[in-house]
């Protein structure tokens, strides 16, 4: 046993092959197997397989340009530059502009009649809790009822005075204007694992090329109108200006730094990000609430704005690939399987009506070998001074005189007693000697492996082996 062991090791297995000489499964195996190869050049050309990515890191900036003059209802005519609509928005990679504005002035520290909004009139000093307040109060209850108007009462409140009471905004959007305002974006990107380092200003684009481009007939302008950017994303300015919303510009960096086919040139697009459907019941729009402040005679004054209007949320992603002989090998290695497809195709086309069934067959037969598990054999041991027949289980650890036996049966003429013994004991065993069998005019010469006086020689009676008694 550790002698078989020990040759395992230089022993090397593989797979039969059936080799079928045939002009038409030969002309359909190559033209599959090179339709593969076309589908694996494609894909791996198309998707790029052959690089290592790295994903991209940025930064942005904006600059916003434009100039309007509107006619505020109370205040008269207002001229508006870029500190005055841009908002206060802090946000990162985004800008915000008016578009549309409530105004509330001169209001001051006091005591005032609360909006009456849900229902929510009082009649007597009873209703009014002193204190009291919610989300949709402008202040704090006085604990008094009072007129708000000729038919109305409600509670008293301190806050300042007079409160907001207009909620919808005007239309059409009172900076419609803002439509032809412009955007500078500068995107300036990075991929850390090449130590690549570029910006959407191109080198090329001077001074007098930035005063001049247009995103129609240059795709690659960093200057936008805000009204091109909207209808891009599906929208219309003068809808959307009346109460807001948000509008996102995706920056799409797919660079190929490769030095034969270098290319890294950004893509713009734009889409509307809030849901414009929810936007018709509940919350609709985008808005904040701001305010100036003056002193008028001692006294500290303000004017309220509730600022309605469009952000844009600037985001950039991408990537970047390059030539890596290891990721070339990776997907090599993965794409050789798909050549199994031709031996599968070809195997499925055989067993089908293409070919006879004879022709089926024949393949059949060559290709698939059909091999039996093997019982232990039961052999049928004589000794030379002995009258019996032992019926032994044969054994590769022991010898035939060491084994125990099955069943101990006296010797006969007749055989066919032992082969029913056989059959009882070895089931689905043929007793009867193969059709071809001769005896071998040798076999005497010939000692079993087991034997130990080398006296030990086959019997003429099928499976039986004649042996001597062990000194």
């Amino acid at each position: 046993m550790p002698c078989s062991g020990l040759l395992g090791f230089c022993q090397y297995e593989t797979n039969k092959l059936v080799r079928i000489q045939s002009l038409r499964l030969g002309s359909m195996k190559w033209s599959l197997n090179g339709l593969i190869l076309l589908f694996i050049c494609i894909m791996m050309l198309w998707n790029r397989k052959y690089q290592e990515f790295d994903l991209v890191v940025s930064s942005v900036t904006t600059k916003v340009k434009g100039v309007a003059q509107t006619n505020l209802p109370g205040i008269g005519n207002v001229v508006w530059d870029v500190v005055d609509y841009s908002g206060h928005s802090l946000d990162k990679n985004s800008f915000f502009v008016i578009t549309n504005i409530i105004v509330t002035k001169n209001q001051k520290q006091g005591k005032c009649p609360e909006v009456p909004r849900n229902g929510r009139l009082c009649r007597t000093d009873k209703d009014c809790e002193k204190g009291a307040w919610d989300q949709q109060s402008h202040g704090i209850q006085t604990g008094s009822c009072v007129k708000f108007d000729v038919l109305r009462k409600t509670c008293e409140i301190s806050a300042w005075c007079p409160v907001e009471t207009k909620t919808n905004p005007q239309r059409p959007a009172l900076l419609a204007a803002a439509e032809n305002f412009t955007v500078l974006i500068k995107n300036n990107i990075r991929f850390p694992a090449f130590n690549f380092i570029r910006r959407n200003i191109l080198p090329n684009m001077n001074d007098a090329y930035l005063r001049s481009c247009h995103r129609g007939n240059d795709s690659l302008c960093p200057i936008f109108r805000l009204g091109d950017i909207v209808q891009e994303a599906g929208e219309k300015f003068s809808e959307m200006a009346v109460e807001g919303g948000v509008i996102g510009i995706q920056i799409k960096w797919d660079c190929n730094l490769d030095r034969l086919m270098q290319r890294c040139l950004p893509k713009y697009s734009f889409r509307r990000l809030d849901e414009k459907e929810s936007n018709k019941t509940l919350y609709p729009g985008l808005n904040f609430r701001y305010a100036k402040y003056n002193t008028v005679n001692g006294v500290e004054e303000r004017t309220l704005y509730k600022a309605f209007g469009i952000r844009f949320d600037v985001m950039v992603f991408g990537q970047a690939g390059k030539f890596s002989f290891i990721q070339l090998i990776i997907y090599i290695g993965s794409t050789l399987s798909y050549y199994a497809l031709t031996t599968i195709l070809i195997d499925m086309l055989i067993g089908t009506s293409c070919y006879s069934a004879e022709v089926g067959q024949n393949f059949s037969e060559k290709k698939v070998e059909s091999v039996q598990d093997k019982q232990k054999c039961i052999l049928s041991v004589s000794y030379v001074d002995e009258n019996n027949i032992r019926l032994v289980k044969r054994s590769q650890k022991k010898s035939l005189q060491d084994i125990k036996p099955v069943s101990v049966q006296p010797r006969k003429e007749d055989i066919g007693h032992l082969r029913a013994v056989l059959s009882l004991v070895q089931p689905g065993h043929d007793a009867q000697p193969p059709l071809d069998h001769k005896p071998d005019p040798n076999s005497k010469s010939r000692h079993p492996v087991w034997c130990k006086c080398n006296c030990c020689t086959p019997s003429s009676v099928p499976q039986e082996e004649l042996c001597c008694r062990q000194s």
